[in-house]
């Protein structure tokens, strides 16, 4: 395993890209035929001449982000608004709209009834902070996680919303975050990529929103720190397996065959992008022997699995992906990414939302245990939520037992989890209707800003020139939450 803290080829980041690129080019694709092992860690020093500069003593070593696609209600799981039990069915108060912007789908209503939560709250932890009894058992874990209630976005549907969360910005083509971490902190593990994804769907609303693999794509970064998705089915990494018919030294002299013609292609073009091709055959190589051995969970004893829930028994659950992402940042892949899809109540909530939050309690309650009991917690960062919160009022009728939610980017929360993150801290304040901010406010960027500082990485510095201007994770906004850490 090649230590990206101390690989030579990144004391080259001080040399102008050109330069690197022009006089050691065709020494590095001789190296990459012939050392294809350190191959990984080289590239990332590649494209930016402040990856150096961008780091300092870091807190954290990986990220586990749970993402919850279609942004789970506020008011049904973690912001406790006991007003609205008072004025249940009454009109949302123009002082607290403030004639903010209205998604179309709630735009043309004459009403805006509020609804309070059909679900009770309870105190859990040292501190009793109320969290829904639909989530018990993240109840019983709650002391060790930093609760974010003042989360605001600025995307007010879906697919910008997720992307913005997930890149930095709602036009699509930026790298997600997983790539910008894999990219400014290299590989700790040569034999599995550094960012790697898992995707369930819920059982609460079906038809919920799509995901599109350029939410963990590299963007305009170096193609091999895109993330790599496991699937449930037989091939869990697709076109890992050797063709039929070809034994494997047949397969490591193809390999070495086609790294040769990469390298005469190096030589011609100077496109770093062919050294990433050579580096990725070479990965997929490793992990025809590493990926089968990492998704077996036959050797996990039954009281880990019972953290998890009887669903961690079902391939492409929550729940596996969860146990899977442990097993993932145990053998030190940085970013692991988890989309848990169907989220996006507008009708039907108690329903839907309620078994979405089955799918999720107990496994992600579970991971923190998990990853504590190991020693794992410390240094992994562990984050939960979605792309934005849903509104105080309904949308559409307001009925007894059924009511919806439109879209809210204005405050919402999520929690984070380890990495040197305050546990037990109660972060914001919201007002009675959980319309808007009171205090301590926590945008998008300031949190991936925090995790990046987490993980040693300035986020001002961690930059990738494209297209004539210095681009970022963080844009050109962003602050360090300093009281989110320990």
């Amino acid at each position: 395993m090649t230590d990206p803290l101390t690989d030579p080829l990144r004391s080259a980041q001080s040399i102008n890209r050109r330069l690197f690129l022009g006089g050691l080019g065709v020494g590095m694709a001789t190296a990459a035929v012939g050392a294809l092992g350190g191959i990984p860690e080289a590239l990332a020093s590649l494209g930016s001449a402040d990856v150096g500069r961008a780091r300092h003593r870091p807190r954290a070593k990986r990220v586990i982000y749970l993402f919850q696609s279609g942004a789970p209600s506020q008011f049904e799981t973690f912001d406790y608004k006991p007003l609205l039990d008072e004025m249940h069915g009454q009109e949302l108060p123009e002082s607290v709209r403030r004639n903010q912007r209205l998604t179309t789908m709630t735009s043309g209503q004459s009403k805006f009834p509020l609804a309070r939560s059909q679900f009770e709250f309870r105190r859990f932890g040292k501190n009793g902070t109320r969290v829904s009894e639909l989530l018990p058992y993240t109840g019983e874990v709650i002391d060790k996680v930093c609760l974010i209630r003042s989360m605001h976005t600025e995307a007010i549907n879906h697919d910008p919303a997720i992307t913005f969360c997930q890149t930095g910005s709602q036009l699509a083509g930026r790298p997600s975050m997983g790539a910008w971490v894999a990219y400014g902190l290299g590989s700790l593990n040569r034999d599995l990529p550094s960012f790697m994804v898992l995707v369930s769907r819920g059982s609460g609303r079906q038809a919920g929103q799509p995901l599109y693999d350029r939410l963990w794509g590299s963007g305009f970064l170096p193609s091999q720190h895109q993330g790599v998705k496991l699937r449930s089915g037989q091939e869990p990494v697709l076109y890992l397996s050797d063709p039929a018919g070809c034994p494997r030294p047949t397969r490591r002299q193809m390999l070495d065959d086609i790294g040769a013609l990469n390298e005469i292609h190096f030589q011609e073009s100077q496109d770093p992008e062919v050294l990433a091709r050579i580096a990725q055959y070479e990965l997929a190589f490793r992990m025809q022997s590493t990926v089968p051995e990492l998704t077996d969970i036959s050797d996990e004893p039954k009281s880990v699995r019972q953290l998890y829930g009887p669903d961690v028994e079902t391939p492409g659950s929550y729940a596996r992906n969860c146990l899977l992402a442990r097993r993932l940042v145990e053998r030190d892949v940085r970013f692991v990414q988890l989309y848990h899809m169907g989220w996006d109540q507008h009708d039907n909530l108690p329903n839907h939302l309620s078994k979405q939050c089955l799918d999720t309690d107990q496994a992600t309650a579970g991971l923190l245990v998990d990853l504590e009991r190991r020693g794992l917690l410390e240094d992994t960062i562990v984050v939960w939520g979605g792309e934005f919160g849903r509104t105080a009022y309904c949308q559409g009728p307001l009925r007894p037992h059924n009511y919806g939610r439109d879209h809210h980017p204005r405050c919402f929360t999520m929690w984070v989890a380890g990495g040197g993150f305050r546990a037990g801290l109660d972060y914001g304040v919201t007002d009675d209707f959980s319309y808007n901010i009171l205090d301590k406010p926590v945008e998008v960027h300031d949190l991936n800003a925090t995790i990046l500082h987490q993980l040693g990485l300035d986020h001002t510095r961690l930059t990738y020139p494209f297209q004539g201007r210095d681009f970022r994770l963080t844009d050109v906004h962003g602050r360090v939450v300093t009281d989110l850490l320990a």
